[in-house]
Formats: C-alpha cells, structure tokens, sequence
C-alpha cells in the first residue's frame, strides 16, 4: 500500500463471515474515519438494525463503547481510533463482531487506497451482494435454517417463519443506492473532498 494521507479513502471489502448465498457490501470511506463512525457506515451497509453490542477486533486488540460494555476492561475506545491508524499495509485486516448472540463476524480488508474524487461524496456503497439476516435469526445456523424452510412452502414452520421475517424475504436482495441514499441523509459523516 501506498504512503497513505489523512485525505486519502480507502475501498473496504466487508464479508459476512460463514454466510450463503455470500453478504458483502464494497464500501468508499475516508481514510480518517474513526472506528466508531465506521460502526455507524456498517450497520447501515449491511442493514442491521442498532439492536446490538459490537466490537472491532486488530489483532489482539478489541475496540468498542468501554461506556455501554459491562466487560469492557480490555476494550479501547472506538471513537478515539481512526482507520488510518491502524491500517498500515494492505494485508492489515479488521474483523467487526455484532450482536455477540449470534455472533454475526464481518472481515474487513482494504482493497486500495484512493485519492478523493470531489464530485463524490463519503461514504459511499459501491457494490454488494446479499441481502442482511434478519435481527435475531440464531446467527449462522438459524439462518440457514430460516432459509430452509422459507424455500419449502410445505414445510410445517414456513407460515410461522414467513410471517416472523415480515412476509417476504429475498436473501439475494441488496440495493447499493437505497443505501447510499440512508448513508447520504442526515448523517454527520459524510465528508466532501
């Protein structure tokens, strides 16, 4: 990787880890970006819903919100941690953990680093695949089991398990712009070169 600047933006590859079909979302974000602003970009990216203790993992370290964890003793404060702190080589990786239920792991990898483009604004999703669980499926496996089922209108919980996720579900399902559309408003992130 290149010598990298506060200004510079990096593209990340963020996975759901242990999921089919493959959730995964292409994301522009500043370089510059603390940990706790890119939790915010994430549940947005991925479509979850905030209902949930999380934390970033580096290494041997752990960041998170020390003021809203019961255990937090080993945890740094993510809102002081920038990316760029962090990131020092292209192999460097981040993994996201929510919902420590269910234990949702997402792989974080920056793929390049970028100049700013100043017709455009970050974040920025600009590719994906997959639509994201529903909160409080059972992680992995209940999901697979809601997936099963959803596809067999004659099994005995398909009515029950249809109704839970809302009346429809597609796990293909994934539309760039409608998030960046909730990226794009009324958030204080987002940053125009």
């Amino acid at each position: 990787m290149a010598s990298r600047r506060a200004g510079d933006i990096f593209q990340l590859k963020v996975t759901l880890i242990d999921v089919e079909p493959a959730v995964w979302r292409c994301l522009l974000v500043p370089a510059s970006m603390t940990l706790g602003k890119l939790h915010n970009v994430l549940q947005i990216a991925m479509g979850w819903t905030e209902s949930h203790l999380h934390c970033f993992m580096f290494g041997d370290r752990r960041f998170g919100r020390p003021d809203l964890e019961d255990f937090a003793e080993d945890l740094e404060d993510e809102r002081r941690v920038r990316l760029l702190s962090l990131i020092r080589r292209k192999e460097d990786a981040l993994l996201y953990e929510y919902d420590f239920g269910d234990g949702w792991k997402h792989a974080i990898e920056v793929e390049t680093t970028l100049h700013p483009d100043e017709r455009l604004a970050y974040p920025l999703c600009i590719g994906g695949a997959g639509a994201c669980p529903p909160e409080d499926c059972g992680g992995t496996y209940g999901y697979e089991h809601l997936l099963r089922v959803l596809a067999k209108p004659k099994d005995p919980e398909h009515d029950h398990l249809l109704a839970w996720v809302g009346g429809y579900f597609d796990p293909a399902g994934f539309d760039a712009n409608a998030v960046n559309k909730t990226l794009r408003y009324g958030r204080s992130w987002v940053v125009k070169p």
